[in-house]
């Protein structure tokens, strides 16, 4: 039996992403949202998934789906491949600017 990966761009709505066994632990994956914009999806070396927004704000660039995911002080996070900002992937805070923060999205199998 296949296992589906959902995540929720909106309250109480969930959509399909992918066969949960296509995401490559340590390897991000990008998911078109209904209302035009991107998503990351994640799962780590321990099996947990993720689900972020997958603009870099710092750059606009739609690339975060494509960093080095790793561990900081026990919390999850995904580095920016283009300034290297690092953003928790289960808050969205990014551990090298408090001000600054990108969506996060629930996530759950189907």
């Amino acid at each position: 039996m296949t296992t589906i990966l959902e995540l929720s761009p909106a309250e109480n709505a969930w959509m399909p992403v992918c066969e949960e066994a296509r995401l490559t632990p340590g390897r991000g994956m990008a998911a078109l949202l209904p209302d035009g914009r991107q998503a990351a999806v994640f799962r780590d070396r321990s099996g947990r998934t993720y689900a972020i927004d997958n603009r870099d704000p710092f750059t606009g660039a739609q690339v975060l789906s494509r960093g080095l995911v790793g561990s900081a002080g026990g919390r999850p996070f995904v580095a920016s491949p283009l300034l290297k900002q690092r953003f928790d992937l289960e808050t969205g805070r990014c551990l090298d600017d408090d001000e600054v923060t990108v969506a996060v999205y629930p996530v759950r199998t189907a």
